[in-house]
């Protein structure tokens, strides 16, 4: 499918790019952005061969967020920046927010809903919406506590104010931060190094952490014991034997390249 807002790369080894493609605007969400965006998760989520998904900005921006100068409809645009970000989380494959530049308000809660995220040292993180006088539906008062406690998270949302990409490392909001030269060749490499793991086991693991975090505790300890058995009982001893093989030897492997 052709895109004029997006565009989508399969870079080999099972792994696909999609690149928010309105640099002019900083890549602004408008709805035909959201809607590209959630017609190739939509491609995506239906392909099996799919490994690991790359999510990023072209240009100096990751996303300024909301296209504040377009007159689309609000409630609209509402509907399907939720349906993109359960899209995000439900996915199949694990997706990596490759942040480049800005990621503001829409275009933060955008790389929160990714499962990993790599940010360039020249990234900057904003929540405006307090500022503009819009309450979050994109999950920000729901997402960032959980990802950052409480307090920080009010901070955060109630002084509008900037977090460098070192900052957001410290409080967990960032997995990895690069140089910004580097941001692609290291996003690729963690990519890679998913993409070889049995995807199957990715995609489990992926669904039964997002399961997890919506329970409490006692409850979630429950459901990963009923989930790993389930899954146990569905394996042939033989597969395991295999599985457990391969780990092994390459073990071996990269012991001896040390």
């Amino acid at each position: 499918m052709a895109y004029e807002n997006i565009t989508v790369e399969k870079k080999g080894e099972g792994i696909v790019k999609i690149t928010l493609n309105r640099p002019h605007v900083l890549n602004a969400l408008s709805n035909a952005l959201l809607d590209e965006l959630q017609l190739a998760l939509e491609d995506i989520q239906r392909d099996d061969t799919v490994a690991v998904v790359i999510l990023t900005g072209a240009g100096r921006a990751f996303s300024a967020g909301k296209d504040l100068k377009t007159a689309e409809d609000f409630v609209v645009f509402e509907r399907l920046a939720r349906s993109v970000f359960s899209s995000l989380e439900e996915l199949g494959p694990p997706i990596i927010a490759a942040v480049n530049g800005f990621a503001i308000t829409g275009g933060f809660e955008l790389a929160l809903a990714c499962d990993i995220v790599v940010a360039s040292e020249s990234a900057l993180f904003r929540d405006t919406h307090a500022q503009v006088g819009i309450l979050p539906g994109g999950g920000n008062t729901q997402r960032l506590p959980r990802l950052i406690g409480e307090k920080k998270a009010k901070e955060i949302m109630f002084a509008s104010e900037f977090i460098s990409a070192t900052e957001a490392e410290a409080m967990g909001l960032v997995n990895q931060v690069v140089p910004p030269e580097k941001l692609e060749e290291e996003v690729m490499l963690l990519a890679r190094k998913i993409a070889t793991q049995p995807k199957d086991m990715i995609r489990k693991l992926k669904q039964m952490i997002n399961e997890g975090m919506k329970m409490d505790f006692k409850a979630a300890m429950m459901f990963e014991q009923l989930e790993s058995r389930a899954w146990r009982e569905r394996l042939v001893p033989e597969e395991i034997a295999q599985r457990g093989q391969a780990v092994i030897e390459k073990g071996r492997a990269e012991i001896s390249k040390e």
